[in-house]
């Protein structure tokens, strides 16, 4: 029995050092960073922590949230890799296949979301932050600008650090590891919203590759977000769930 777990444990040590290390750093690190930003960058930390505020959980979620998943990558690429934010998709890249997909993708998922929105429990839903938040223009816009910092972190973290970091070694095969997880952080959401991230996960994805570039997925992300809230507020205070054209001047005149 010794022996052979003697062996074992040599075979092990032999595979363990025959293993790529950034590779191998890069999944640990996002199973860390995936930890602490659920454990402490969420809500329900927010509400055990300080208050049961709705719109301030939120507000805290997407900074904090936002940070940690931009600021821990970044200095493990600058320190740990000793490479460039650039090399992480952090660069214009290709601005005219960006700009292109991303004016495509949105008119696609405007469509989409005026037609989802038509569900009062979709609607009812955004924003996150709550009443407080479709309130006020100015308290609005504010709340706004905190998704744009968590979109940051967000395609940061999964378009940039993953994606990036992932495709010396597995090319396009890491569209379909950092799209995995990245669905299934979308637990909770409506079930339309859920299954759909399947397609944005991919779509995302091979645009950041494509582009070389994840600034088009950060600012297409945040404009399909802003897209639902603004919408859901909207459909709110008119009372409007209709999806037809006369649905959409109804919100307007």
């Amino acid at each position: 029995m010794k022996d052979y777990l003697i062996s074992e444990y040599r075979a092990l040590i032999r595979e363990v050092k025959a293993l790529d290390f950034k590779v191998t750093f890069i999944f640990l690190s996002v199973a860390i960073i995936t930890f602490l930003s659920i454990v402490f960058a969420s809500p329900n930390f927010y509400y055990e922590i300080v208050s049961r505020d709705k719109m301030y959980s939120r507000i805290y979620w997407f900074l904090a949230d936002g940070m940690l998943m931009f600021a821990i990558p970044a200095l493990i690429i600058k320190l740990i890799f000793k490479e460039k934010l650039s090399d992480y998709g952090f660069r214009l890249g290709d601005v005219k296949f960006g700009m292109i997909t991303s004016i495509s993708f949105f008119a696609v998922m405007l469509i989409t979301v005026w037609i989802v929105s038509g569900s009062q429990k979709f609607a009812a839903t955004y924003p996150q932050g709550g009443q407080k938040v479709s309130g006020s223009l100015i308290v609005f816009l504010l709340y706004e600008l905190c998704v744009l910092v968590y979109m940051l972190g967000w395609e940061f973290f999964w378009r940039g650090y993953v994606l990036f970091g992932l495709k010396p070694k597995f090319g396009y095969y890491s569209i379909f590891i950092q799209m995995i997880p990245f669905f299934i952080l979308h637990k909770g959401k409506p079930e339309i919203e859920l299954f759909a991230s399947i397609f944005a996960g991919l779509i995302l994805g091979i645009q950041a590759l494509r582009s070389n570039s994840f600034i088009y997925c950060w600012l297409l992300h945040w404009l399909v977000m802003l897209s639902i809230d603004g919408i859901s507020v909207l459909r709110l205070r008119g009372d409007n769930y209709e999806i037809g054209i006369e649905g959409l001047l109804k919100l307007f005149f």
